[in-house]
């Protein structure tokens, strides 16, 4: 879909500029004034027309007016997203029609994306279009999961019941997502300064003292072996320094090419799940989302087949996606969820108990809904004891490598002073 250079004027007759993705130059035109603007000049990109549209919308831009992007490609952070759906029930539930909320997010939003967006998505209800099939329209902002489970609230005619739990959905996965990264900062941290530093002693102090040994023995045999050893890896590293940086970026793409195909990307989730101290948190993360988010469809009334199609979309890992389209397969035939989720051997003995339980008394989005409780907090106190153990064992590792390299650097010198001091004496 082409993008199109525009400047309009608004309501107040001050002028906007921006661009926006449309059909053709009679659709930007029409988007354009559903959202209240009169557009005065409109250009596809790379036209002739277009260069000068865009130097007049920098030269607009810098006083009173703001760019606005909307179209099929827009995409927004999750952070906004999870503001926009929280303030939205709120209003809903507050006795606000949706086209009114929606208006009055409009207005005060500051991200100009979204604010975009959310101006298209109330012409679009006020022309007489159902909520989600506005949403439909921006697929890189709005998954599979938010649209369903909007389309589910209107059929049922609790949209604000749904917004509500969408906010509280989204409110939970951004907060075991800053949990995991925060985790995940401190040793990489750690792990670049102790690379850094040891880049540095083997490529510029070693070499020195390498000269100094020289200068001061003369011959290498009589450096202590650690001595020997360091400046040998020194002089390897120096050696084919620029082998071991095509080496890393060998590395990097293999890593991103395996990714990409779908032996690769099962062999890399499966070890991610079996990785030491970490693949019980990514394990942990990966039960808590899927039994979260399969409970919230189900609890806000999408069928469970079509629920399990969503949740296995949104797995983010390809072992607990194999096990959710067995789960699927297995429903789709009138059986129970357990034996799939057994056979798998990603799920523990508690889950599957709960879901059986669940089944049995009819109450399985609830149950869902308390396994996901359960395991974010085990993420919680994974996460917590993880950077417990991880400080001081990173510390303890950089210790050792710096501690090592000064001891083959000095050691040399201690012999060096003690044959000084024992040719003074005699």
């Amino acid at each position: 879909m082409p993008t199109f250079q525009y400047i309009a004027l608004d309501q107040n007759g001050q002028e906007t500029a921006g661009e926006l993705d449309a059909a053709s130059e009679a659709d930007a035109i029409n988007q354009l004034r559903q959202t209240g603007l009169y557009p005065t000049s409109v250009a596809a990109e790379g036209q002739g027309q277009s260069a000068a549209i865009k130097k007049r919308a920098k030269a607009t831009t810098k006083g009173k007016t703001k760019t606005v992007k909307v179209g099929v490609n827009a995409k927004v952070k999750s952070k906004s997203l999870m503001i926009f759906t929280r303030q939205l029930a709120t209003l809903i539930d507050a006795g606000l029609p949706l086209l009114r909320g929606l208006t009055v997010l409009g207005r005060q939003e500051p991200n100009l994306v979204m604010k975009g967006t959310i101006n298209t998505l109330a012409d679009n209800v006020q022309t007489g279009s159902t909520f989600s099939e506005s949403l439909q329209q921006y697929p890189r902002i709005f998954n599979k999961l938010y649209v369903n489970m909007v389309k589910a609230g209107e059929l049922g005619g609790v949209l604000e019941l749904v917004l509500n739990r969408l906010a509280e959905y989204q409110e939970k996965a951004q907060k075991l997502k800053n949990k995991i990264v925060a985790a995940m900062v401190y040793p990489i941290i750690v792990m670049f300064i102790a690379a850094a530093i040891m880049v540095f002693l083997m490529l510029v102090i070693v070499p020195r003292f390498e000269t100094i040994f020289e200068d001061m023995l003369g011959s290498k045999d009589k450096l202590p072996a650690l001595t020997k050893f360091v400046i040998g890896f020194s002089r390897t590293m120096y050696d084919y320094i620029w082998y071991q940086v095509f080496g890393i970026i060998a590395i990097v793409v293999g890593w991103r090419m395996m990714a990409a195909t779908k032996g690769g990307r099962r062999w890399i989730d499966r070890a991610k799940l079996k990785l030491p101290l970490f693949g019980d948190v990514q394990s942990k993360t990966a039960i808590s989302r899927f039994t979260r988010t399969l409970g919230t469809l189900v609890t806000s009334g999408v069928p469970i087949l079509q629920a399990l199609n969503i949740t296995r979309d949104t797995a983010g890992n390809t072992i607990i996606s194999d096990a959710i389209t067995k789960v699927h397969d297995a429903v789709k035939e009138g059986e129970s969820m357990v034996a799939p989720l057994e056979s798998s051997g990603v799920f523990p003995p508690m889950v599957i108990s709960m879901v059986d339980v669940g089944e049995e008394t009819g109450q399985l989005p609830e149950m869902l809904l308390k396994i996901a409780d359960v395991y974010e907090d085990e993420v919680d106190n994974s996460v917590s004891a993880l950077t417990s153990m991880l400080e001081p064992l990173m510390i303890v590792v950089l210790a050792v490598v710096v501690g090592v390299i000064v001891m083959a650097l000095f050691l040399p010198l201690i012999d060096v002073i003690k044959n000084l001091s024992g040719g003074a004496g005699g």
